[in-house]
């Protein structure tokens, strides 16, 4: 997945005319690198969210509050305090 979302991000970044690249398979290898960072960081900020509520599960039940808006909510505020964009 991750060979073929690299592949597709640097052909637009090359057509584009964004980027030059002299050797595309580095130019591919470095995007890719890049794209499993951000999604290992993403998975990161999910599980801390997910762990947040968990600390929290009988005030949840207690109020009736809907489970993926509150991990939503908690892992769209753990990423602006990180600078991350999800």
């Amino acid at each position: 997945m991750a060979d073929r979302m690299a592949a597709a991000v640097l052909k637009r970044l090359l057509v584009k005319k964004l980027v030059e690249a002299r050797d595309e398979a580095t130019a591919r290898a470095a995007v890719r690198k890049v794209l499993l960072e951000n999604l290992e960081a993403e998975e990161r900020l999910d599980a801390e969210a997910r762990k947040i509520l968990l600390e929290h599960t009988q005030e949840i039940r207690e109020t009736a509050v809907d489970y993926r808006r509150l991990l939503t909510l908690v892992k769209g505020k753990l990423a602006r305090e990180r600078g991350f964009i999800l």
